[in-house]
C-alpha cells in the first residue's frame, strides 16, 4: 500500500508582509519555511534553505543563479519573485530546467511613479538642501536668488522607457504644466498619445530635455547606459532622475557630471551597490539626492506585492495559471 504523497516544500527567502504569509498559511498542504529576518538571507543559508524545495519565493536582493538552482535540485518547479524586475534571476538556466517564474508587475506602478515625481521635485527644488539650511542656521533673510531651483511649468521632460511606470510618471507630471514629453525606447508606444509624447532618438531626448527620467528595464543593452557621453549631451541646467536600476548608471561619470556642473542635479532611488557606502563621493554633493530604494514602499503596495507573489507561487505549484507569469 502506497503512503500519502509528501507535502510540497516552499522556501521564502525573507520575512514578507502578512498578506503573503496569510496566502501561504491558508493553502494547507504545503510545508513552508521562512528566513525570519528583514535582512537578506546569507548565501549559505539560501543554499541550505532551497535544498529539495518545490517552490521558492524570493526578492530582488536574492541572486538566483546556477549554484542556487543546483542546490534546490530537480524538485524545483516554481520561482516567484516579489518584484517587477527579474535581472537577479538566471533566466536562461531557469528556462532550460522548465521552471515557471512568477513576478509582480503593475501593483507597484503607482507607488513608484509617485516616488519618482517626489524625487524629481525634491531634487529640482532643492528640498533636502533647504531643510538642512533651516536646521543648520543657514536660513537668514529672504534673498532673490538663494535656494533657487528648476520648475516643471513649461519644461520638456524626457522619459527613457515609456512602459507602465514611465506612462504613470508622465500622467502625474502633466498637470504641472509640462510643455512637452519626449521618450525613447525600442519602438514607439501607442499609449504615448495620452500625454502627447513624442518618440525620439536618445541624443535628441538628452539635448532637449530639462528633466531626464530613467524608467527602463536593466538589460545587457541598457547596463551602463548613463555614462560620460550620455551626461555630456544633456543641458547644463538639466535634472537627472533614476528610479529604475542602479546598474543603468555609471556612478563615477555621474559624480563627474554633477561636480563639474555638466548637469544641474540628480535624484537617485537606486544605486550600485545597495546600500550605497556612506563614504561614497555622490553623498558629498549638495546637488545629488539619494534615497534607499523606496519606490514601492507604501504599506498597501508591499502587501499587495507579497500577496501576488504568494498567489503566483501556489498557482504554479498546483498547475494553475499564475496571475502574473513571466513568459520564458
Amino acid at each position: 500500500m502506497q503512503g500519502a504523497p509528501r507535502p510540497m516544500k516552499v522556501f521564502v527567502t525573507r520575512r514578507i508582509p502578512q498578506e503573503g504569509i496569510r496566502v501561504l498559511s491558508n493553502a494547507g498542504a504545503f510545508e513552508v519555511s521562512v528566513w525570519e529576518s528583514d535582512e537578506p538571507v546569507p548565501r549559505a543559508e539560501l543554499l541550505k534553505g532551497v535544498a529539495g524545495v518545490d517552490g521558492m519565493l524570493c526578492l530582488l536582493t536574492d541572486r538566483i543563479d546556477t549554484e542556487v538552482l543546483n542546490a534546490a535540485g530537480t524538485e524545483l518547479k516554481v520561482i516567484s519573485t516579489m518584484s517587477v524586475g527579474f535581472d537577479h534571476l538566471a533566466i536562461e538556466e531557469i528556462k532550460k530546467r522548465g521552471i515557471r517564474v512568477g513576478y509582480t508587475p503593475d501593483v507597484l506602478t503607482d507607488a513608484t511613479a509617485e516616488l519618482t515625481v517626489a524625487l524629481l521635485l525634491a531634487t529640482a527644488r532643492r528640498l533636502l538642501e533647504g531643510v538642512q539650511e533651516v536646521k543648520s542656521g543657514g536660513w537668514s533673510s529672504w534673498k532673490p536668488l538663494w535656494m533657487c531651483g528648476y520648475g516643471l511649468n513649461g519644461s520638456t521632460v524626457g522619459i527613457i522607457g515609456l512602459g507602465r511606470i514611465g506612462m504613470a510618471i508622465a500622467h502625474r507630471l502633466k498637470p504641472f504644466g509640462v510643455n512637452k514629453f519626449l521618450y525613447t525606447g525600442r519602438a514607439p508606444k501607442p499609449q504615448a498619445v495620452e500625454v502627447d509624447g513624442e518618440y525620439v532618438i536618445l541624443d535628441k531626448l538628452l539635448s532637449e530635455s530639462d528633466f531626464v527620467v530613467v524608467a527602463c528595464s536593466l538589460t545587457p543593452e541598457t547596463q551602463g547606459l548613463c555614462d560620460k557621453a550620455f551626461f555630456a549631451k544633456m543641458k547644463r541646467t538639466a535634472v537627472f532622475v533614476n528610479t529604475s536600476r542602479g546598474a543603468l548608471v555609471n556612478q563615477e561619470d555621474l559624480y563627474e557630471a554633477l561636480s563639474s556642473g555638466q548637469i544641474a542635479a540628480a535624484g537617485l532611488d537606486v544605486t550600485t551597490p545597495e546600500p550605497l557606502p556612506t563614504d561614497h563621493p555622490l553623498l558629498t554633493l549638495k546637488n545629488c539626492v539619494v534615497l534607499p530604494h523606496i519606490g514601492s514602499a507604501t504599506y498597501s503596495t508591499r502587501g499587495t506585492m507579497a500577496e501576488l507573489a504568494a498567489t503566483n507561487l501556489l498557482a504554479g505549484l498546483t498547475g494553475k495559471a499564475m496571475p502574473s507569469e513571466l513568459a520564458l
